[in-house]
């Protein structure tokens, strides 16, 4: 039965300081119901009570902001992860190899026309 009690004990000990930790951990305009001071004392004060009640209805819920407002997206943390870096990355591949075909194309043309130029000046007149 002791060992019972002790675990008890500790159990509740570990919920508590669980709670205020929490408590001071979390942001004071993301906090429900009363002020984040008020929440602290009463966690201290009313200590498995208290404990219970910060986790009911003064924790934040959801996350970082509260679930007051949209989340805002995580960045990317390598360029590589960063898909709006890789669609930039692809669209100037795009334009370059675009810009390779388009000068093959007109150095083709232009032999073309030199040759052309060529054969015309060496016919003889009529």
């Amino acid at each position: 039965m002791p060992r019972l009690v002790l675990f008890g004990v500790i159990i509740v000990a570990a919920v508590i300081i669980y709670a205020v930790i929490d408590c001071i951990m979390s942001r004071a305009d993301e906090v429900r119901s009363i002020s984040k001071v008020s929440w602290l004392f009463t966690i201290i004060l009313i200590p498995v009570l208290g404990a219970l009640l910060w986790f009911l209805f003064g924790r934040p819920t959801g996350g970082s902001n509260g679930g007051s407002g949209p989340r805002e997206p995580r960045r990317p943390s390598a360029p590589d992860d960063d898909p709006e870096f890789l669609r930039n990355l692809e669209i100037r591949r795009r334009q370059e190899q675009k810009e390779a075909e388009l000068r093959a194309r007109e150095a083709e043309l232009r032999a073309k026309e030199g040759r052309g130029t060529q054969n015309d000046d060496d016919k003889p007149g009529t």
